[in-house]
Order: structure tokens, then C-alpha cells, then sequence
């Protein structure tokens, strides 16, 4: 049944993860795991661009791949808002067939403009649109291995999104063969 597994809402940065994740959270009466803030309150305070900028991107996704997989072994299953590098992680994508995922995908200038509203995000390059457009090329396949639902972000708003994946999922499981897209 759904309700025994978690529900994962991945996608790059800027595309609404936290947004979706928490209407998903509170229309399911679960509970929300948003990896930037525990993370952040479980090292102090430290948030991604801190934590990129003392320690480096490798520490940075370390810290993203623990919360994930710790989010997935948790019951109740959660509601999971997860970082983009987890896809990069093997093991991590093996984890996420215990979920149901849900990519929230947009073109790179969108997810650009949107990222200039949180200074917690970490910038690993100067020019935010050449750096996601770099990402999605390398994640992009990885999203679309794991993901059981795709959306694009830049056409609905997060209660659309929200409640688009309630409809879908209808109380009922549904098999990674069943993934869909929505536009």
C-alpha cells in the first residue's frame, strides 16, 4: 500500500521540493523530512552554501545522502523533500525503489531566476542558469530512472502539483512501470 511508503518530491534546485513536500505532508497527515533544514539543525545551524563554503560539495552531499536514507527507514513513512545530488549516489537510487518519486523538473532559466530568492542555496558557479543547465544534463537521466511522476514546475504551482500526485496515487500503490508525466 502507498500509505507504508514514503513519498520523495527530488528535483534541482528551485523547483519547489520544499513547497510540494510540505502541501503533500500536511493533505497526508504525514510526517515532513525537508533535507535543508534538518540537515541545517543537525550541524548547528550550517546551511547548504555554509556547509559547501566550510567543508566543500562533497560534505554537502554526504550530509544529503544520510537524510535521505534515513528519512526512507523512517515509520510512519514520511514525506521526504530530498537534494538533487542524492540521484548522483548509487546507493542512494537503489533506496528510493522502497518510494514513491516525484520529479519536479523545469528549464534551467526558470529554476535560475527562482534560486536569486534564497541566499541558503549554495551558487557552485557564477552564472546560476550555465550551472543548472550542466546539472540537468548530468541528473537528468538519474531523475528518470528513479521517478514515478515527473512534473513541470514552470507550468503548475505547487498545490497543482500537490494535488495532481494525490489523484494519481488514489490511495493505491503504483509500479515503477506506471510512471507519468504531466505537462
Amino acid at each position: 500500500m502507498i500509505s507504508d511508503r514514503p513519498i520523495v518530491v527530488t528535483g534541482l534546485m528551485g523547483s519547489g521540493k520544499t513547497s510540494v513536500a510540505r502541501i503533500l505532508a500536511a493533505d497526508l497527515g504525514r510526517e515532513l523530512r525537508d533535507s535543508d533544514p534538518d540537515i541545517a539543525a543537525r550541524y548547528g545551524g550550517e546551511t547548504a552554501a555554509q556547509t559547501v563554503e566550510l567543508g566543500g560539495k562533497e560534505v554537502l552531499h554526504r550530509r544529503e545522502a544520510e537524510h535521505l536514507r534515513e528519512a526512507l527507514a523512517e515509520r510512519p513513512a514520511p514525506v521526504v523533500a530530498a537534494a538533487a545530488s542524492v540521484v548522483d549516489d548509487p546507493d542512494c537510487r537503489a533506496a528510493l525503489e522502497s518510494a514513491v518519486v516525484v520529479w519536479l523538473d523545469a528549464p534551467p532559466a526558470v529554476l535560475a531566476e527562482r534560486m536569486l530568492s534564497g541566499a541558503h542555496r549554495p551558487h557552485f558557479e557564477p552564472d546560476l542558469e550555465a550551472m543548472l543547465v550542466k546539472q540537468r544534463a548530468r541528473r537528468g537521466p538519474f531523475f528518470s530512472e528513479v521517478a514515478d511522476l515527473t512534473f513541470d514546475v514552470s507550468a503548475l504551482t505547487p498545490r497543482q502539483v500537490a494535488s495532481e500526485v494525490l489523484a494519481r496515487l488514489d490511495g493505491r500503490d503504483r509500479p515503477r512501470a506506471g510512471r507519468t508525466e504531466a505537462e
